[in-house]
């Protein structure tokens, strides 16, 4: 699957729908009062790769060359681990993960641990996945540092990996025991090192190797 391309940074409420679905590349302005909710924004039609629902508006982005290629870097790094050896989950591209009634995500990945990769005949929205990686966009970094990265967090994500492609640097956060109710590992990846996690033994990717050059 690769995802589509949209107009960077639309945010639309639920009348605009059909005005934003390809090729307005401005910001709608939206009042509170018709903030979308989860379930509207579940209806609007099948999953759409480049959208979210963040705090009731949807934003609709269009990603760079740099940005498709760390996704693909990734991708095919997890996808080589998952060969490698049995029982390695899977690893997909965005699809719709509910947080809360004005919050669905689409993470530029997500990897389930097995037994719990969502059915193919599961409606959506899908149960939060075991690690979420988020590469950087204009559009969306802030909240991907803030608003989605907290919501995250609050809904048990077990691990978050933020990829920023403007410094070459990964933020990595995770819980040191399922127990634990936040973050409270945090780790900063830059040039030189290996990205690994221990909810994935054995994978590990070298940064050099994502940002290329």
């Amino acid at each position: 699957m690769t995802p589509l391309r949209r107009p960077r940074g639309t945010r639309i409420g639920p009348r605009a729908l059909d005005t934003a679905m390809g090729r307005v590349p401005t910001i709608i302005a939206m009042a509170a009062a018709e903030r979308m909710t989860a379930d509207e924004y579940l209806v609007m039609g099948e999953e759409r790769h480049g959208m979210e629902l963040i705090a009731g508006e949807v934003h609709v982005e269009q990603a760079s060359l740099t940005h498709q290629r760390a996704v693909s870097a990734i991708l095919r790094a997890l996808w080589k681990w998952i060969d490698a050896g049995e029982g390695r989950g899977e690893a997909i591209l965005a699809i719709d993960v509910k947080l809360d009634d004005r919050n669905v995500f689409g993470p530029d990945l997500l990897w389930y641990s097995a037994g719990h990769v969502p059915a193919e005949d599961r409606p959506r929205p899908h149960p939060v996945p075991d690690v979420a990686i988020e590469v950087r966009s204009p559009s969306t970094w802030r909240y991907d540092l803030g608003h989605k990265k907290a919501l995250y967090e609050a809904h048990g994500l077990p691990e978050l990996w933020l990829v920023d492609i403007e410094s070459d640097t990964v933020l990595v956060f995770r819980r040191s025991r399922t127990d634990v109710q936040t973050f409270d590992t945090a780790l900063e990846l830059s040039r030189g090192e290996r990205l690994t996690s221990p909810l994935l033994p054995g994978f590990a990717l070298a940064l050099d190797q994502l940002f290329g050059g």
